[in-house]
């Protein structure tokens, strides 16, 4: 039986059936064959890679569209996809790529080179007739383009402004997948609804806070899929998607809660572990309120017993951060630079220097959402800290999508602190997104809590033009001791990712880079 033959909503009817069976203690049932349950941490927030920042979305984006280059199985190195071949000019700036030839969208159009400068220009240029489609949050990423040439039908060159470093790792990233434009000009500003890309599988329909289904391309480039359809279901309650799992309502889950990883034990499951680069911390509001003050933010950091969150929270699945750049880039990491400790009596000293005692703080938590662990319970963790030492805090819990749409436009006005998660793939990303001050809220960027050190910004442009790496590890380096002390973040964990499949499932494995890849997963 494939899901194809199902009615719209039997799937989730049988789940239900499911539960009712095993609480009766009747056994246990199984979902479809050929058929991939997937348990997510969240609905998603748009399907056009372009205009979405979250893992969350990304994991199902990656099985529907491809880059012009994408990630080697099992590391962050670049390997061709739609491109075959590329070169690269001697003074770095000027990228051509050889197009696979005979590859076509989902909805039957051609993928060329006329095809790739689209998906750029209507990114890019504000004067493109689909750049309302947008927004494009991460447009940063190509910011060094300066112009996208068609020379023929499989050749498109880019040129940049200067050289630019993770420009090929930026191009593997979902923020680089080509979009058809076709079905971006039937659509507009609906393609986030009505996706088309080249990928493995093809989208069939999305139910809002039900499911994502997708099905597989028979006549994907690089092979058809084993799997006939996959389903990506929201399941925001941590609980509730490991009560799923157990149930077999589901096939794979997604980021378990370190305290139910024990119940996926033995021969009905196999978990899945993974190192990549990933950060948890809070956001500071360093343009207004107690956290203005330097010493205040370093108070945070004393203050936040990292340790026992790390250990009693997370059950020994992360490791205490250090700062802005994970470990997992360990080129770019500055080993030297250690935590701050858990010293309470310091935090306490740095706010009655500052005069902050008693500060109210309000303080914005999640439900769930990409890497974000497990928030409520670190979230309250945190509160208890952080009063411990004088501070009155005051938690406001959103729902995932809702709490990006408070954070991202920034805090001023707000909120005081808030929780944070990025997964990222190269050392570039996360501080030049979020720590330089031309990324402030409004100016496009995610520095929500308003930091700005003219320092910490000449490191960074200078460390993404640098095509020496030894020296672009220098840069990194200076700038994580810059960014350790002025502390605009509370820097919290590095987690190492986790998932369970079922024991029908099989050739599933976790990348480094967060994104879920099922065109080669099978299931017996």
């Amino acid at each position: 039986m494939t899901f194809l033959t199902l009615p719209r909503h039997a799937l989730l009817a049988a789940t239900a059936a499911t539960a009712l069976a095993l609480a009766a203690g009747t056994g246990s049932a199984q979902t479809p064959d050929d058929v991939l349950i997937v348990g997510q941490i969240a609905e998603p927030q748009a399907l056009d890679p372009a205009a979405v920042t979250a893992v969350n979305d990304f994991r199902i984006l990656m099985n529907m569209y491809d880059g012009l280059v994408r990630y080697k199985d099992g590391t962050l190195e670049v390997e061709p996809a739609l491109a075959s071949e590329w070169s690269i000019s001697e003074d770095g700036t000027v990228y051509t790529f050889t197009l696979r030839e005979g590859v076509t969208f989902h909805d039957g159009s051609a993928f060329d080179a006329e095809a790739v400068k689209f998906n750029f220009d209507r990114m890019l240029d504000e004067e493109h007739p689909y750049h309302d489609t947008g927004p494009f949050p991460l447009a940063f990423f190509f910011s060094a383009v300066q112009d996208v040439a068609v020379i023929d039908a499989q050749t498109v060159q880019f040129t940049l402004n200067a050289p630019y470093a993770p420009f090929l790792t930026n191009l593997a990233y979902p923020t680089g997948l080509i979009v058809s434009p076709a079905a971006v000009r039937e659509h507009g500003a609906d393609f986030g609804r009505n996706p088309s890309g080249t990928g493995a599988f093809t989208f069939d329909e999305w139910r809002s806070n039900e499911a994502v289904v997708v099905q597989a391309n028979p006549d994907y480039w690089d092979g058809a899929p084993e799997l006939q359809t996959v389903v990506f279901r929201p399941i925001t309650d941590a609980n509730t998607r490991t009560a799923e799992m157990l149930a077999g309502g589901i096939d794979l889950m997604v980021e378990v809660p370190p305290v139910a990883l024990s119940e996926f034990q033995g021969d009905a499951f196999s978990v899945h572990e993974q190192a990549g680069p990933h950060v948890w911390f809070l956001i500071l509001n360093a343009k207004e309120g107690p956290f203005a003050d330097v010493r205040v933010r370093q108070a945070a950091n004393y203050a936040v017993n990292k340790q026992a969150i790390v250990d009693d929270v997370l059950e020994g699945t992360a490791e205490v951060a250090a700062g802005p750049i994970p470990p997992a880039f360990a080129w770019a990491y500055n080993e030297e630079l250690a935590p701050y400790p858990y010293d309470p009596d310091r935090a306490r000293e740095l706010i009655a220097e500052a005069g902050a005692e008693g500060s109210e703080l309000t303080f914005y938590v999640t439900e769930g959402g990409s890497g974000m662990l497990d928030p409520v319970a670190m979230g309250t963790a945190i509160q208890a800290d952080l009063q411990a030492v004088g501070f009155d805090v005051t938690i406001e819990t959103y729902e995932w999508n809702t709490f990006l749409g408070n954070v991202n436009p920034g805090l001023e006005g707000k909120a005081d602190m808030a929780e944070m998660a990025w997964m990222t793939n190269d050392p570039d990303t996360l501080p030049f997104l979020a720590l330089r001050t031309e990324a402030w809220p409004d100016q496009g960027g995610f520095n929500s809590g308003y930091y700005s050190n003219p320092e910490v910004d000449a490191l960074l442009e200078a460390a993404r033009v640098e095509t020496d790496q030894d020296e672009r590890a220098r840069l990194y380096r200076e700038m994580q001791v810059i960014v350790h002390e002025d502390a605009p973040w509370v820097f919290v964990a590095n987690w190492k990712q986790n998932a369970v499949t079922s024991d029908r499932v099989e050739d599933f494995s976790l990348q480094p880079s967060f994104f879920l890849l099922l065109d080669d997963v099978t299931k017996n």
